[in-house]
């Protein structure tokens, strides 16, 4: 099949997956075009199938903000004709899923069938806003397929936008080759880290994801644990983290990474991932550190619950219950050898329930379906 994807590019889940699925489909000998304003940041070269055209946005005058979503319109359309794609696939409904409808305007006779990514955000915070609400379910329901990354996710879709349209639920996957329990005996020395326990998280250091109540939780735990906490990723909560870490007194336990592309190298590092988001529509980061074998505690909310077993793959708070996060945190570091068993548990759930080979025959499915080419 000849597929255009279309992403965010930046270091969000919405684009790991696309640009994952993307090589993985590739890699089946499918023809993938990547049509965005830059390169995915995890697509590391062409080849194997896959291409990528930039889109090109005009500065004018009369324009205060560059009109994107027209930009990349007329980018898909192009692409489309040209390469005689069958299918767009769209990750992320604003401006993504307008972008392809307008691109079919454009083609008319020729035009390609749509296929929709929901994932979190576009729904629980853009498309639920009342600026966008109207285009965003307008745009999903013109769609030819729609999926989404959890249960939790579609109901809110249906819930929230009264979207009419069927949803098939196709979870996010991950690469179990790429990561897994072997960690780089030098890496550990080569960030600062001492002999203490090594908590992580990975996010864009928005509000929603509560970064400052990582700086709170190792403050009340460090002095009897140990522990370390490292923070990969970049975004505005970034500075006030920093401030707050130093009026904790805690700076020099707190190692800030920034945006790295071999996340795959620090997770195995980890004895266990803090995930304190308001609302995770399935929590991609936590999928990743499961196949490294590093159990997860977070909030029992969104779609995490999906993800991550409570007990048996890692621990869920109450929605919001920052203390109780704080005490499961301390108990697990402080008993190895349930934390062993999470460990073994959270890998073997990521191998077999979410490996990329098991989620790819899905979106193979789904794309023989929209094309009528199979069930």
């Amino acid at each position: 099949m000849k597929i255009g994807m279309t992403c965010y590019p930046s270091a969000g889940g919405s684009g790991v997956i696309a640009t994952e699925l993307g090589h993985s489909l590739g890699r089946r000998g499918h023809d993938i075009h990547f049509i965005s304003y830059s390169k995915p940041f995890r697509l590391d070269a062409e080849g194997d199938g896959i291409r990528f055209h930039k889109v090109k946005t005009v500065t004018y005058p009369l324009f205060k903000y560059p009109p994107y979503s027209l930009a990349l319109s007329v980018r898909m359309a192009e692409i489309a004709r040209r390469e005689n794609l069958d299918i767009l696939h769209v990750h992320y409904a604003i401006p993504h899923a307008t972008s392809a409808f307008l691109a079919n305007q454009i083609l008319g006779e020729d035009r390609v069938k749509i296929v929709t990514t929901l994932h979190g955000t576009d729904i629980t915070l853009v498309g639920s806003d009342e600026s966008f609400f109207e285009i965003t379910r307008f745009s999903i329901e013109q769609s030819d397929a729609v999926t989404a990354v959890s249960d939790f996710l579609a109901d809110e879709t249906k819930k929230v936008l009264k979207v009419k349209h069927k949803i098939d639920v196709i979870p996010n996957f991950v690469d179990a080759s790429l990561f897994n329990v072997d960690a780089d005996p030098n890496k550990r020395e080569e960030m600062g880290l001492d002999d203490g326990p090594v908590l992580i998280h990975i996010s864009n250091f928005r509000k929603v994801k509560n970064v400052q109540d990582l700086i709170r939780l190792l403050a009340a735990i460090e002095e009897p644990t140990g522990a370390q906490l490292l923070l990969l990723g970049d975004g505005p909560e970034r500075v006030p983290c920093r401030i707050l870490a130093e009026e904790l007194g805690i700076q020099s336990r707190v190692h800030f990474l920034g945006n790295r592309l071999a996340v795959q190298n620090i997770l195995p590092l980890a004895d266990v991932l803090l995930l304190p988001s308001t609302v995770e529509s399935f929590g991609l980061v936590a999928l990743e550190a499961m196949a490294c074998g590093v159990p997860v505690v977070g909030y029992d909310g969104g779609g995490l619950p999906e993800v991550v077993r409570h007990g048996v793959d890692g621990l869920l708070a109450p929605l919001g219950d920052r203390e109780r996060m704080i005490e499961m945190t301390r108990e697990l570091l402080q008993n190895d050898s349930r934390r062993a068993e999470m460990a073994t548990s959270s890998r073997k759930r990521a191998v077999e329930a979410f490996s990329s080979d098991r989620i790819t025959d899905q979106y193979e499915a789904l794309y023989r379906r929209v094309l009528g080419t199979g069930d």
